[in-house]
């Protein structure tokens, strides 16, 4: 795993040892940031699930203004510190579930990413959470990474979908009122 482009370009992240983690790959990773590149700079985004924050470090490489990251292992925050730590970087970090990570947080994201394990079926109700605490900026996106096709629930629009090999990336937008 590598920082894509950006300030950081080309520094290798440490990644987590064993089959249990499922790091987004280079290609989709930067297939994803080609379509993100515009949204990016002076951004505030939530990773929602960081693992090792190769998403969420590759926003900051790119420009974005703040990256909060969550995870509930603390295996994965710990490689997440590192990788901060090596590239002289920092950002709020939180280690809680995803429904407590959105109850703590404040304030708009231009982007939050949602790649929960691909056995979760979370999309609506992650959106459903993202509606209800109003997170997500004017023009912002939900950048949801699954397995399965997933329809938009109601409040919100299937912006984009993109598949690569069983890796499947949607953007919901608000539905505008």
């Amino acid at each position: 795993m590598r920082i894509i482009a950006g300030k950081h370009r080309g520094r290798i992240l440490t990644q987590f040892q064993g089959q249990e983690i499922r790091p987004t790959p280079d290609r989709v990773k930067e297939s994803l940031f080609q379509i993100l590149e515009l949204r990016l700079r002076g951004a505030r985004v939530l990773d929602l699930f960081c693992g090792s924050g190769a998403l969420g470090l590759e926003c900051i490489s790119r420009g974005a203004k703040e990256v909060v990251f969550n995870d509930r292992s603390r295996e994965s925050l710990a490689v997440l510190k590192k990788n901060l730590s090596v590239l002289g970087e920092s950002g709020k970090i939180y280690n809680l579930d995803y429904k407590a990570c959105l109850d703590s947080v404040s304030g708009t994201f231009d982007l939050i990413f949602a790649d929960p394990p691909y056995n979760d079926t979370l999309c609506a109700e992650i959106l459903s959470y993202v509606k209800a605490r109003k997170l997500l900026g004017k023009q912002g996106l939900v950048v949801y990474e699954s397995e399965r096709e997933e329809t938009a629930p109601e409040g919100f629009t299937l912006a984009d979908k993109r598949s690569y090999g069983r890796t499947k990336i949607l953007f919901f937008k608000e539905t505008e009122q």
